[in-house]
């Protein structure tokens, strides 16, 4: 039995956890000596040794290791889970299926996007990369390959594939990839949030949607999509930088500012669409 100052280390473990984790059933966790031990060790980016192929014990699909990031200075090795149907251990994490009795898990507490889809922690991850391991996470999770299967097995895969879902449309888009990041580091911000844009700024955007608006060619449309793709660009590797250095109220403003522009591109996507 576990005593009181284990209990205690465990429960605050789990409060350093993402807010909107989601519950595991049967989740199990053992503690070596009735202690936990943490150690602290630097790391900018993390990468996982995943190589997904099939459905096979090397694939990785079955386990990988990696820290969330709001986690990822600190080395945690006494937290352990079992399968819900054979009671295999898991010592790594994250696990789809069983490497014994190969059957779908639940999803589990605490695992970042990035992990998830076994992406570098940094804001210019690669995108292509991201796609395929969507389809290849899908391939196996879709609940259609388990509709013969049993109501808790098709229950786990219905759950790890919205999982997936919810992760690649998060991370594919650079907006909500940086605002997910911040709220790893406990800044939530919403999309819609305000962010305190100066008048200069407003008066910038005030123009060029004015500008749009007027356009009366697809060429003109054109000229101005081209320079907003290249405004999100510049904005693209400053966030990286701000986020790189740990300066997230710079990073705030940044993503506040690519958001207005992310705005007038859909626009102009708009307004070409109707030249046609």
């Amino acid at each position: 039995m576990l005593s009181v100052n284990s209990l205690r280390i465990v429960r605050s473990f789990r409060a350093l956890l993402h807010p909107n984790r989601l519950l595991v059933n049967r989740l199990s966790v053992t503690c070596s000596g009735h202690c936990m031990s943490t150690s602290l060790h630097k790391k900018d980016t993390w990468q996982s040794d995943m190589n997904f192929t099939a459905l096979t014990k090397e694939n990785g699909l079955f386990c990988y290791t990696n820290y969330i990031p709001s986690l990822r200075n600190y080395s945690i090795s006494q937290i352990k889970r079992n399968c819900w149907k054979c009671n295999q251990l898991f010592e790594k994490k994250p696990a789809f299926f069983c490497m014994s009795c190969k059957v779908v898990q639940p999803p589990e507490e605490g695992i970042s996007y990035f992990q998830i889809m076994d992406c570098d922690y940094t804001f210019t991850l690669d995108t292509q990369k991201l796609q395929k391991r969507y389809l290849q996470l899908q391939r196996s999770l879709h609940p259609d390959n388990f509709s013969q299967k049993s109501p808790i097995e098709l229950e786990y895969s219905e759950s790890q594939s919205a999982l997936v879902n919810k992760a690649y449309t998060t991370l594919l888009k650079p907006l909500s990839r940086g605002l997910y990041m911040l709220e790893l580091q406990g800044m939530h911000l919403e999309e819609g949030t305000e962010t305190g844009a100066d008048s200069g700024f407003l008066m910038e955007l005030m123009e060029i949607n004015e500008a749009l608006d007027e356009t009366q060619t697809p060429e003109e449309a054109n000229k101005i999509g081209q320079d907003t793709k290249r405004k999100l660009a510049e904005l693209t590797e400053q966030i990286d930088a701000a986020l790189r250095e740990g300066e997230l109220q710079a990073a705030k403003a940044l993503l506040g500012q690519m958001k207005y522009y992310a705005n007038i591109e859909e626009k102009v996507k708009e307004k070409l669409s109707g030249f046609m």
